[in-house]
């Protein structure tokens, strides 16, 4: 497959790319936050029942859907397409976010600004951006009569920041009916642009397509002892015992790993910037640095990481507590999962115990086929000089669900992006924004590519 080309003719913008700035705007104005617990999560219900309007108003028939608790809305709607017998494309997105402290904030997390040349607040990329880039599309084909070359379901999603108990991973259990005859499906964080210089003093930019994604592992991890008197000797500590282990795993380099996608993208950067990434090196962390902030996404997956984010223990300063508890975030290269539980293991020691909280499969696909040429065409019709390279996430998206039933799935929310914007520093991050004019140009490229595909 070609990588790179010459641009195609473009059309006059279009109703979908002079309404997606409002739309955007107006999703981040819900505030979807959601917490991980069913009671205090909110917001869900109220913006699906607008994306229902917004869809219904062109004419759409959608079916909403609550996965397995009130209040976590879903949204479906199918536009047909000229080939009924081609699989159907998914195209998903989640309407739930994180929550955000506003006094942290240059301008209210949940205003949906739009100044300084960005749409400002929580979700503007994590992933309202792609919420509202898909439904100006649906709203524009229907209104226009467009016909897709293939079946397109729009799916508007919940619970995606809570691993999906309540949204993807519940419908697909649940309601696998919803998408039947769907082969392939398109999601967030990937088709973002990377600059990279050249080795003629020029740039390019690449455009990330994800491919794959790590495994996702909520782990509790739990010691035991002897409760007693706070002064008192006591050779058996809950804390200490707990304590001691997830230091160890905490600080615990793990081996490195190099999946198919994290090589084809090495090799990608290393041949327009002629740069060395040897993963077999001594310093490939600190080539990667060279990269600038994507490094925190690809250095994330050279290998398995666990990093614990939670403590518990003890009621009272002058008891020691029979039991102490931790939370550890992991998450695993493609093919490590039983090499990486045996690793935890040895390193927290036999008395300690783990259950897992949330286990999520890691995802490997590859960069090839008619969809992936469909991507590559669109982004070089509006940007001649850019390149699609995949990649792996080092996080986890509703694609982890989907995977399950036998669809094949990327990560495709295309957007331009400056320089010098620090985009992974804003997934989850104060000041969360988009440019406008990344929005206008990714919904022209999923524009290209949804009349391609």
């Amino acid at each position: 497959m070609s990588a790179t080309g010459e641009a195609s003719g473009t059309r006059p913008d279009s109703s979908a790319v002079a309404e997606v700035v409002d739309l955007v705007s107006a999703l981040i104005r819900f505030d979807t936050s959601n917490t991980g617990e069913l009671a205090t999560t909110k917001g869900e219900a109220e913006c699906a029942r607008w994306v229902i309007e917004q869809l219904e108003e062109v004419g759409y028939t959608t079916e909403y859907v609550e996965s397995g608790a009130p209040g976590r809305g879903n949204v479906f709607a199918r536009l047909p397409g000229a080939d009924p017998s081609r699989g159907a494309l998914l195209i998903h997105g989640h309407l739930d976010v994180v929550p955000a402290e506003a006094a942290d904030w240059s301008v209210h997390p949940f205003s949906g600004a739009v100044q300084d040349g960005y749409v400002w607040g929580r979700g503007a990329i994590d992933m309202k951006d792609m919420v509202g880039m898909s439904l100006a599309l649906a709203r524009q084909f229907r209104r226009e009569g467009t016909v897709p070359p293939r079946d397109i379901v729009f799916a508007f999603l919940a619970d995606e920041e809570n691993g999906g108990k309540w949204g993807s991973q519940w419908l697909v259990e649940h309601r696998p009916d919803l998408f039947e005859g769907i082969t392939e499906a398109v999601g967030e964080v990937g088709g973002f642009s990377l600059t990279v210089p050249r080795q003629d003093g020029t740039e390019r930019r690449l455009y990330l397509v994800e491919t794959a994604e790590k495994g996702l592992g909520w782990m509790r991890l739990r010691a035991k002892a002897r409760a007693g008197h706070g002064s008192f000797l006591h050779e058996d500590n809950a804390v200490t015992i707990l304590a001691r282990a997830v230091a160890r795993l905490g600080t615990h380099t793990f081996p490195l790993v190099v999946s198919d996608s994290v090589a084809e993208f090495l090799a990608a950067v290393s041949e327009e910037s002629g740069l060395e990434f040897d993963p077999a090196g001594p310093d490939i962390e600190g080539r990667l640095a060279k990269l600038g902030t994507i490094s925190r996404i690809i250095g994330a997956t050279l290998r398995d990481t666990a990093n614990p984010t939670m403590l518990s223990a003890g009621y009272k300063a002058n008891v020691i507590p029979q039991t102490a508890e931790a939370v550890v975030d992991c998450r695993v290269v493609p093919g490590r999962q039983a090499e990486f539980e045996r690793e935890v293991d040895e390193l927290i020691g036999p008395d300690v115990e783990r259950e897992w909280i949330t286990k999520l499969d890691s995802y490997e696909t590859t960069f090839d086929g008619h969809l992936v040429d469909a991507m590559n065409a669109a982004v070089l019709a509006h940007d001649p000089n850019g390149r699609t390279v995949p990649y792996m996430l080092s996080g986890g998206t509703d694609a982890k669900a989907f995977a399950k039933l036998g669809i094949r799935c990327f990560g495709f929310a295309p957007l331009r992006l400056p320089p010098e914007l620090d985009f992974t520093a804003l997934f989850h991050g104060v000041d969360e924004r988009v440019p406008v004019e990344s929005l206008e140009f990714g919904t022209r490229v999923l524009e290209h590519f949804l009349l391609h595909s």
